[in-house]
């Protein structure tokens, strides 16, 4: 593919979109499962079909630009997922796990936020209105997930990992 114009560049990025929503759709089950805490996991399912929405207002988007919905393998994802996938398969205290999947899954927000912020800068300057209000949409939910998942990191599930006994006996010893 060329990247001519902007249309196209935005039709390249929205294609790597569909396929990291994808790829997560697949993933955060694995993460909800792997997960102790009850929040983290609860977090973990809501998300899940927040993303089953992320995929339909992108396949609005494509319809809004005459392009079929279709995905281009998001190579970062993908790794960020495998990433990811490496701390489900460590075995450890249960607390310092969940603090691992937060880490991994807040860089999957990070790069998800990147992602839908140019995407809707992109709708905005070439006059696609209704789909930079759905990008928005879309936007915000990753920020609120995002959000969330720091709090669980600061108000549950870090402080757990700071408990745990190698921790505590290090941290009383100084």
């Amino acid at each position: 593919m060329k990247l001519d114009t902007l249309k196209t560049l935005y039709t390249n990025e929205l294609r790597d979109l569909y396929n990291a929503e994808g790829q997560l759709l697949k993933a955060l089950p694995k993460m909800a499962k792997a997960a102790s805490s009850e929040e983290l996991k609860d977090a973990f399912e809501k998300h899940l079909e927040q993303t089953k929405s992320h995929v339909e207002r992108l396949e609005e988007v494509f319809e809004d630009i005459g392009e079929k919905p279709k995905g281009k393998t998001c190579r970062a994802m993908k790794g960020l997922i495998e990433e990811g996938s490496e701390i489900l398969q460590e075995d450890g205290e249960e607390s310092v796990i969940d603090a691992g999947i937060i880490v991994a899954a807040q860089k999957v927000e990070h790069y998800e936020i990147a992602g839908y912020g140019s995407v809707r800068t992109f709708a905005q300057l070439l006059g696609k209105d209704r789909s930079a209000e759905l990008l928005q949409t879309t936007l915000q939910e990753e920020s609120e997930a995002n959000e969330l998942l720091n709090k669980l990191a600061e108000d549950i599930v870090n402080p757990e990992a700071l408990m745990e006994p190698e921790l505590a006996g290090a941290s009383s010893r100084r």
